[in-house]
């Protein structure tokens, strides 16, 4: 009984699971994309391997830009389901394209820092930088609501609703968008009736249905003969004023614009020293910049090379390829990794680490015991620099032991000396420290 019981539950959990899937197919067909996600979460809750759910929900992540996200949920999948899982060819199309890999990593890099630039209040510098991340990714709902957040606190409430319209386009119900949506209609009630002013000049009044507007200023009417004798003054005045003041003033003006073309060409020589100075010192500006993006590029390269090592690794790990995978974790550098990869870095080195070592030591000892110490050497090393202590200090003295057999002296002291060190008052301590002593004379042949 109590098995029909768990098997009906089970199948509820099931159907339940399912159900979700297919409400995210409805709202994402409808580009509800946000709406989508969160039922695929809901469906994962209860069915973590529920391929179908998880595959679209990396879908959906990459659709609004979140391309990280979308890479964790389709590495999830190929864990759960290796064979026959469309996640690895999502994988592989985004690894084979390095320009993609770049891409993303530009898009993270500079997102993050336009958060900084948020946190810091520079909030001019945070746009320039989101207007960037929109060029490599468009498709970054954040990205455009975070831009009009920036514009919404500026007050530049037409271009804030543009970039809320870019970011509708691409998921129809974000409750994000809609909630600044609303905050940008309020701001327009709010401030729509301090657009119109008034003219203080004019006035008006109804006379029946029609409104008229006249100006305040009142005209007082003027006689012929008045007009006349005012223009006469005035024409008079106007001779007397240009010659005693008018003429001599010009003489002065000429005088005072020689002076001042001589100061003006001895500013415009200063300026243009200056000018120069300023480009010198810009064009330092920039050489320096230049190195800048040059280190930045070589940082990009080093972060892609992490990256495809860390995929190159889980790929060999889920096809049993323990050695392959060992050695690409190896080359994996984890301050390159977000906290997304770093948590995948983590959980295949713990997996891969134990499984790895056992691998090598195996196939070094079997190359010790036929006598390849050349071969055996490089698998030594690699066991003793991941774990000195390995198999309670077997692999240090065996690469010791490899060392000398193979006439490197040098190399065989610095490792007999680690075992002596290391594991005193043992049998493995009392040999090295023999053929420490023995160094530089005959060296007896092992039995």
């Amino acid at each position: 009984m109590s098995h029909e019981i768990d098997s009906r539950v089970y199948t509820k959990i099931l159907h339940t699971s399912n159900a979700w899937y297919n409400e995210a197919l409805s709202r994402a067909k409808v580009r509800d994309l946000s709406g989508a996600a969160e039922c695929l979460r809901k469906s994962l809750r209860y069915n973590k391997r529920n391929i179908n759910a998880r595959n679209l929900l990396g879908l959906v992540y990459f659709e609004m830009g979140e391309t990280v996200s979308a890479l964790r949920e389709w590495v999830i999948s190929k864990n759960f389901q290796s064979e026959n899982n469309i996640a690895g060819e999502y994988l592989d199309e985004i690894q084979k394209n390095r320009a993609r890999l770049e891409s993303i990593n530009q898009t993270i890099k500079k997102y993050n820092q336009a958060l900084l630039y948020c946190q810091q209040d520079s909030k001019d510098l945070a746009v320039i930088q989101l207007k960037k991340v929109l060029s490599l990714n468009p498709k970054m709902v954040k990205g455009h609501q975070l831009l009009a957040l920036l514009y919404l606190e500026e007050g530049n409430l037409e271009q804030a609703a543009k970039a809320l319209k870019n970011a509708e386009k691409i998921d129809a119900n974000n409750l994000t968008t809609l909630r600044y949506k609303n905050e940008i209609q309020e701001r327009t009630k709010a401030t729509g009736g301090n657009s119109k002013k008034k003219d203080e000049n004019l006035v008006s009044y109804r006379s029946g249905n029609e409104t008229i507007i006249r100006p305040t200023t009142s005209f007082k009417e003027t006689s012929t003969g008045s007009t006349i004798l005012n223009i006469a003054i005035g024409l008079v005045l106007g001779v007397l004023i240009t010659c005693f003041l008018v003429v001599p003033g010009v003489k002065q003006s000429a005088k005072s614009n020689a002076k001042d073309e001589v100061l003006k060409a001895n500013d415009s020589l200063s300026s243009k020293n200056q000018e120069v100075k300023s480009l010198e010192s810009k064009v330092k500006d920039l050489e320096s910049q230049l190195d800048e993006q040059k280190n930045s590029a070589d940082s990009a390269d080093s972060r892609v090379a992490s990256f495809e090592q860390l995929l190159e690794a889980y790929i060999a790990f889920e096809d049993g390829d323990v050695t392959t995978a060992g050695d690409a974790l190896a080359n994996v550098n984890p301050e390159h990794l977000d906290e997304t990869t770093k948590a995948i870095y983590d959980e295949i080195n713990e997996s891969v680490n134990s499984e790895y070592l056992a691998s090598l030591y195996q196939e070094a000892y079997k190359n010790y015991n036929n006598g390849n110490y050349a071969q055996a050497i490089p698998d030594f090393e690699k066991i003793v620099q991941m774990d000195e202590s390995y198999r309670d200090g077997n692999a240090i003295y065996y690469l010791a032991q490899s060392y000398r057999k193979n006439n490197d002296e040098e190399n065989a002291k610095t490792y007999y000396q680690k075992v002596v060190d290391l594991y005193p008052n043992t049998e493995r301590a009392s040999t090295a420290q023999k053929y420490l002593s023995q160094m530089g004379a005959d060296t007896e042949t092992e039995e």
